[in-house]
């Protein structure tokens, strides 16, 4: 019984790795130099941010093989994203500053640098600097698979929102 059990076990590992060799997967280097920044509010896509000035350094596009894409987001005091929710989700990592982050139906939570956020799949919400203190944030943000989105972009959080008036 043993020796039946050991042998499945056997031909189960060689079929796994069989099947993983035929997934042929190269490493990929993205350069810096291939990567610009975006200031946002001099693209299409102020139209996503309000209250300031926002910086996108992309750190890695979606692509090959991957289904999410990363980007640090620079947000100067008082800048903040529209509503809006990932149909794949987001993580955010505050690597500096001081933000806020809300869900649309939660209270607004204050977020440090060192702090990690996880925007669930579907969930309305908005991050963005603090009133006094700039954020900085790494988005690791998946996408759908087979459409490649990964965000749908809402109305602008208001004032009113933002200041908590």
């Amino acid at each position: 019984m043993k020796k039946l059990g050991l042998i499945s076990l056997t031909v189960a590992i060689l079929t796994i790795q069989s099947n993983a060799a035929d997934i042929k997967q190269e490493q990929t280097i993205t350069k810096l130099e291939d990567r610009k920044s975006i200031v946002v509010n001099k693209t299409e896509f102020k139209k996503y941010f309000t209250g300031g000035e926002v910086r996108i350094d992309p750190v890695y596009p979606k692509g090959n093989a991957k289904t999410h894409s990363g980007a640090y987001v620079t947000f100067e005091p008082g800048a903040r994203s529209n509503w809006h929710t990932h149909p794949a989700g987001q993580h955010i990592i505050v690597t500096k500053g001081v933000g806020y982050t809300q869900t649309w139906d939660g209270k607004k939570e204050i977020v440090k640098e060192g702090d990690v956020v996880w925007c669930p799949i579907g969930v309305k919400h908005w991050h963005g600097a603090s009133k006094d203190i700039a954020m900085t944030h790494l988005v690791i943000t998946g996408a759908v698979e087979e459409t490649g989105k990964n965000v749908t972009w809402r109305e602008p959080v208001t004032d009113e929102q933002y200041y908590g008036k």
